[in-house]
């Protein structure tokens, strides 16, 4: 118990830890995130600040460059007129202040005046004032008026300075009713003489006109100022301010005067804001261009993204706090959950649960142990010892064995895991896993795993047994031969035997699978009846089986086995009250003799069986060198067969259908005939089953039909063309799209059409063929039913589809004229093709008393030998013509 209570403490301390850890982080790292919200919310708005504040700079930057390349071209323009009247002065070489002021004062030279102010639209046009000051001419009016700019400091600065050349200053006008801007520039004589000076004026209006187009925005200004300071011009317009002069202050506002291009931040000296400030001087006149705007009203657009950052900021942060409350009272409503949730589902495990502590005490043992072994929980509780639980168990009848060596076993092995299966009294299966805990001692687990075991036993055997016949498969054969192959070392011969059920697929399809699968069955259960308990029986798949024949490579022993099995097979079986008469077709392989290779051995048997097969059938074959030689035929002439098609190597040939009551052609059935480039001819016998066990028949079919109904489109109008349809063409579903394309593409009337097929293409799904038999009829091509009485149940089908000829097969023509021949079968198919409309054609008629009796029969048409083999297509043409002049 002392055990227990000091577990329970460190359990609930671990539990205490394991509560608070998740809820410190979750609260911290809630803290940091507001913080990092907070700090990047302001950092953010920051940034967005600055940003603001460069591209008001920017933009007032550009607006001075602009401004002042204007006015640079501006006032070269505008200086153009002074300085022409200036040269023209100067050139006429005057002396003194007297006579320049009776040259200029002249009728004539204020004509001269206002040709060349002509095009200039400035408000005081330009004027001459002589040394004294006084107006002596001017282009805007004559005479001119008594006015003296003695008094204008542009004026003196020019008289008395001879350096000086050109003077710019604001000044009330006397020309007009507003302040002018005055560009005046000094007149010397020969010896630098004072004699007078030019002047020309512009109203501040016009260049604040053209400030305006700027459009800076509110709280912008643009103003236009001498370099000595002075005010010249101003948007918005303070009329009080002109002429003012502003160069004072602190160096830097000193410094928009004094550089040639200043951009900062300063506090303005006429309303005494926060400005972004940007000038320029221009280049040609001691002029600066200065452009501000107020800091709030460049910051206005940062002001609204700020509300939306800090809004957005305050939101997150209130749903983060939110969010923070809602997972701390969850969790915190989870762990109070914990203990009783973990309860609970060590209460309901489908296994026993024990946990052990290092000491060997029980911590923890769930409900499903007491019930599952029939204990006390008053003995298997937390704080037992595990020996006192096994032996607890032991006294109640579920541990059979000693206690005290099972204990020591265990206990000597904690720290490693164990496994393994027992089984009780009751016949339950229990897997008991022990597994190291990780602060010592051991945590078991006990599981019912009876169903599973036993379903793992059934899914083995199902893996290497077939489902049908219970007798082992190929993968459980091919263990098997493995093994007799490595004993063939200590010569330990054997022999492989397979046996291929004969016309098994005719029981299938007329019988039904059910009758198949019984005969399967009773084939099994004879073949196991032939061998004796050291050989091995085996079903391969579908109809084939295997015998593994132990220690013997004698041949006479191995085809007196063979004669046994085809003589056990022979006896008729009975499959659901149905007496099914079967036979097999083996082939023999034998080890060492024939190979030692597994893979080897099984293809040697294999070849074996497929010539006893293409020999007859029921009987068998020992395996012999040249079988091998002739499925590397047969591979090669399938490789051949692939490429013939491509490479043009068939032909279609045509055998006249004559008319046995006219004797005259009156239609031709085309044969498929293949000229191999290196073997010539080879014959259909060879290659159309190769054809259709590869499904290379239908492809090939496609061609015959469009090559046959080209053809036929040439012959004359009463002969009709006959062409086979495989199986495998049939299956396709679109044989009706196929013929009707072939018809299309050779023009050929759908009447002159016959298509024959067998009754095994009805076999399969014969409610689907006889739609696809429908589908043709409505094209309106004719259909026969070919070989007819080699099959099941050919009857039936001509009570179900109205075929237009029947077409009686050579096994019953053969033998027509002698004793005991077929006469009457072929006057039985002959009357009841005639009763239900049908046509009759007999198959290889070769003599005249042939064709003498079917005449006599009543058959409709003959075709064989007696007439003309299978031609080509210009020599059936030969034939049709020679008919037709006949």
């Amino acid at each position: 118990m002392g055990a227990s209570i000091r577990w329970t403490a460190r359990h609930r301390a671990l539990l205490r830890r394991w509560r608070g850890a998740p809820l410190t982080w979750l609260i911290v790292g809630g803290f940091v995130l507001m913080a990092a919200t907070a700090v990047g919310t302001a950092l953010t708005v920051d940034r967005f600040r600055q940003n603001a504040i460069e591209s008001g700079r920017d933009s007032l930057e550009n607006s001075v460059r602009l401004l002042a390349r204007h006015f640079d071209r501006e006032f070269e323009d505008f200086a153009v007129l002074q300085k022409s009247i200036i040269a023209e002065l100067e050139s006429r070489g005057i002396e003194s202040a007297e006579m320049f002021r009776s040259e200029m004062g002249t009728l004539a030279e204020h004509e001269v005046l206002r040709a060349k102010a002509s095009g200039w639209t400035d408000v005081a046009g330009a004027n001459v004032f002589d040394s004294r000051g006084m107006l002596i001419n001017s282009s805007r009016q004559w005479p001119v008026a008594d006015i003296s700019i003695a008094d204008r400091g542009y004026f003196n600065r020019l008289e008395n300075d001879p350096a000086a050349q050109e003077e710019v200053e604001v000044v009330p006008g006397r020309l007009g009713n507003g302040p002018a801007i005055v560009f005046a520039r000094r007149v010397s004589g020969p010896h630098g003489e004072f004699l007078g000076l030019v002047s020309r004026a512009i109203a501040p209006e016009q260049l604040e006109s053209f400030f305006a187009s700027s459009g800076l925005g509110e709280e912008s200004s643009i103003a236009m100022h001498h370099q000595n300071g002075q005010l010249l011009a101003r948007i918005p317009r303070v009329d009080a301010m002109i002429g003012q002069n502003f160069r004072k202050g602190t160096p830097e506002q000193m410094a928009v005067f004094e550089r040639s291009f200043v951009s900062t931040q300063l506090a303005s000296p006429i309303d005494g804001k926060d400005r972004i400030v940007a000038s320029r001087l221009l280049a040609g006149e001691p002029l600066v261009v200065v452009a501000t705007k107020s800091l709030d009203a460049t910051l206005a657009t940062w002001r609204t993204q700020t509300k939306f950052f800090v809004t957005i900021a305050v939101l997150s942060i209130s749903l983060l706090v939110l969010t923070l409350f809602l997972i701390f009272r969850q969790v915190t409503y989870q762990l109070s959950l914990e203990k009783q949730r973990l309860d609970t589902a060590m209460n309901t495990m489908t296994q026993g649960l024990l946990m052990f502590d290092q000491d060997e005490r029980l911590i923890v043992c769930n409900r499903r142990y007491i019930e599952m072994y029939g204990l006390s929980a008053d003995v298997v509780k937390p704080g037992a010892s595990f020996r006192d639980v096994i032996q607890h168990r032991h006294d109640t009848g579920s541990f059979h064995g000693d206690v005290a060596s099972y204990c020591e076993d265990i206990l000597s092995n904690v720290g490693r895991t164990q496994t393994a299966i027992v089984e009780t009294a009751d016949g339950r299966l229990i897997e008991v896993k022990n597994q190291p805990a990780a602060a010592g001692g051991w945590l078991a687990t006990h599981e019912d795993v009876t169903a599973r075991i036993r379903a793992d036993e059934r899914i083995a055997h199902m893996a290497h047994y077939d489902a049908l016949t219970d007798l082992p498969n190929r993968v459980l054969m091919r263990g098997h031969l493995e093994r007799r192959i490595a004993a063939l070392s200590e010569d330990k011969p054997f022999a492989i035997l397979y046996i291929d059920v004969d016309e098994f697929k005719g029981v299938n399809d007329s019988h039904g699978h059910e009758v198949g699968d019984e005969l399967l069955r009773q084939v099994a259960n004879r073949l196991r009846a032939c061998v004796s308990g050291n050989d091995m029986v085996a079903r391969l798949g579908g109809d084939e089986f295997a015998i593994i024949k132990a220690g013997t490579s004698d041949q006479a022993e191995l085809t007196a086995l063979a004669e046994n099995i085809l003589k056990a097979l022979r006896a008729p079986v009975d499959c659901k009250g149905q007496e099914i008469p079967t036979d097999a077709s083996i082939g023999i392989a034998i080890a060492p003799d024939h190979g030692d290779n597994l893979d080897d051995l099984l293809k040697r048997a294999d070849l074996a069986m497929y010539a006893a097969k293409s020999e007859g059938r029921r009987t068998w074959r020992v395996f012999a060198p040249e079988y091998d030689a002739k499925a590397k035929q047969r591979r090669q002439l399938e490789l051949d067969l692939r490429q013939a098609l491509f490479r043009g190597e068939f032909e279609v040939h045509y055998q006249p259908l004559v008319d046995l009551a006219a004797n005259v052609v009156t239609g031709c059935e085309a044969l498929l005939r293949w000229r191999h480039p290196e073997r010539g001819m080879i014959s259909p016998a060879d290659f159309i089953p190769v054809a259709e066990d590869t499904g290379l028949i239908g492809e090939i079919g496609e061609w015959v039909l469009r090559q046959a109904c080209v053809e036929a489109a040439s012959w004359p109008g009463q002969i009709h063309i006959a062409v086979n349809v495989s199986p495998v063409q049939f299956r396709s579903r679109t044989l009706a799209l196929k013929v009707a394309a072939a018809l299309a593409e050779s023009g050929l009337a759908p009447g002159r059409l016959e298509l024959e097929i067998t009754e095994t293409v009805l076999i399969r799904d014969d409610e689907e063929a006889l739609t696809i038999l429908q589908q043709l009829r409505e094209l309106g091509v004719r259909i026969a039913l070919d070989d007819f009485g080699t099959g099941y149940s050919s009857l039936s089908y001509l009570h179900r589809f109205p075929f237009d000829k029947i077409k009686i097969d050579r096994s019953f023509i053969s033998d027509i004229g002698e004793p005991e021949d077929s006469s009457p079968i072929v006057q039985a198919v002959v009357h009841m093709a005639a009763a239900r409309h049908m046509a009759t054609t007999a198959e290889g008629v070769e003599t005249e008393a042939q064709r003498e009796v079917l005449r006599q029969l009543g058959c409709s048409q003959m075709q064989g030998w007696l007439f003309s083999p299978a031609v080509p297509a210009a020599k059936l043409k030969q034939l049709l013509a020679a008919q037709a002049a006949a």
